[in-house]
């Protein structure tokens, strides 16, 4: 199985505080078949379920990347990309096959070409030495936004994510 992107902690759901707060990814991984994996983000435990598939525990409010992919004899049938923040105890959520209980959906593409861009953008901020799990939410709904309507999305800047800092420092 690929190793994960991120640097999660090896800790059993059971020993963290309340792991009925966690979030749960669910991801499978047969080489050339079916591939996901967390592009960003910091899981705070991880669990191997079987040869294949490891489920990876988020806390409330944590924001993370997966990246899924599959293919047939005939090439590639499935290339996605989601951008998600972990959900809050009491707070609406939307619910993915992949995920339990559910989150916020930020970003959700499809399709080759769209995927690219997001994992362009993902590396463009990288490269400013931002941590794409510490990105403004917002960004990210912006871009899935520009992508749904074939726009060129607009780049995340040190001052955007400086503002963002202190917005998120004033409490929710």
């Amino acid at each position: 199985m690929s190793p994960i992107r991120s640097e999660p902690r090896h800790v059993d759901a059971q020993s963290i505080g309340s792991a009925g707060d966690l979030t749960f990814v669910e991801l499978t991984w047969k080489e050339g078949q079916i591939e996901q994996w967390v592009r960003f983000g910091h899981p705070v435990c991880e669990e191997r379920i079987d040869h294949h598939r490891r489920r990876f525990g988020f806390a409330p409010g944590a924001v993370f990347g997966v990246n899924r992919w599959a293919a047939n004899a005939y090439g590639t049938v499935l290339s996605r990309f989601d951008i998600l923040r972990a959900a809050r105890p009491g707070t609406p959520m939307q619910t993915l096959p992949y995920m339990w209980p559910g989150g916020t959906l930020l970003l959700s593409t499809h399709g080759w070409p769209k995927v690219e861009r997001v994992l362009q953008a993902v590396d463009a901020i990288k490269a400013l030495g931002i941590d794409p799990a510490d990105v403004s939410p917002d960004y990210w709904r912006h871009l899935h936004n520009r992508l749904a309507a074939a726009q060129p999305g607009h780049a995340y800047t040190r001052f955007q994510h400086r503002a963002w800092l202190k917005r998120r420092s004033l409490g929710p």
